[in-house]
């Protein structure tokens, strides 16, 4: 803005960004209608997902496993409403931590889909918490993981809402080598053991 006064230029800055980036409130109501082609996807991805999940043991219920998809599935489309998700997991981030939009960060989408899906009292799942990346100076990364009851982690599959910006993927954690997936409990007692573990961090992993 040449011309302008330092003094004024900053105001009409700060005026421009809150018209167009302002604190922005949860969204209310259901979301947006979806079309019929876009319905027949979804029930497709949530096929998928049901017998990615059955498949993790043969002591799942079919049932479980059908529930447990459809909830990961539809709640993360319901979360991405509610975070008012518009751009890519990185942007989203940045409007998080500067208070431009209520919730988003991996370790809330796990922590909300974590607490989904236990509401659900599955008998025949388990549910686990988990984290990336903390051990390099790459982003930390936390996500929620379903395996057959009484199963390990690592023969579990990775529901990550966060990754694509509100659209779930899903893969088991031996196939998702995109991360090494660690359980979040071991991680805040390699944290402790350095001195690092905080109430701050151990809030900020949903612990």
């Amino acid at each position: 803005m040449p011309g302008l006064p330092l003094k004024i230029c900053a105001v009409l800055c700060l005026a421009l960004i809150a018209a167009c980036g302002g604190p922005v409130p949860p969204a209310s109501g259901p979301p947006p209608a979806i079309s019929a082609t876009r319905l027949a996807e979804r029930e497709a991805d949530i096929r998928s997902l049901t017998a990615g999940i059955q498949a993790l043991g043969s002591n799942i219920d079919p049932l479980e496993a059908a529930r447990a998809a459809r909830i990961a599935y539809e709640y993360t489309a319901q979360l991405r409403h509610e975070y008012r998700i518009t751009d890519n997991a990185m942007l989203h981030n940045w409007k998080v931590n500067r208070g431009l939009r209520p919730r988003g960060l991996c370790w809330h989408w796990a922590e909300d889909i974590e607490t989904r899906l236990k509401a659900e009292g599955f008998r025949t799942l388990d549910l686990h918490r988990a984290i990336a990346n903390y051990d390099n100076f790459r982003l930390e990364h936390s996500t929620v993981i379903v395996s057959a009851q009484g199963a390990s982690m690592y023969d579990g599959m990775v529901l990550d809402p966060w990754r694509q910006g509100g659209v779930l993927t899903w893969k088991t954690v031996r196939a998702d080598t995109r991360y090494n997936w660690t359980p979040r409990l071991e991680v805040f007692e390699w944290k402790r053991a350095r001195g690092e573990l905080s109430t701050r961090y151990v809030q900020a992993a949903g612990g």
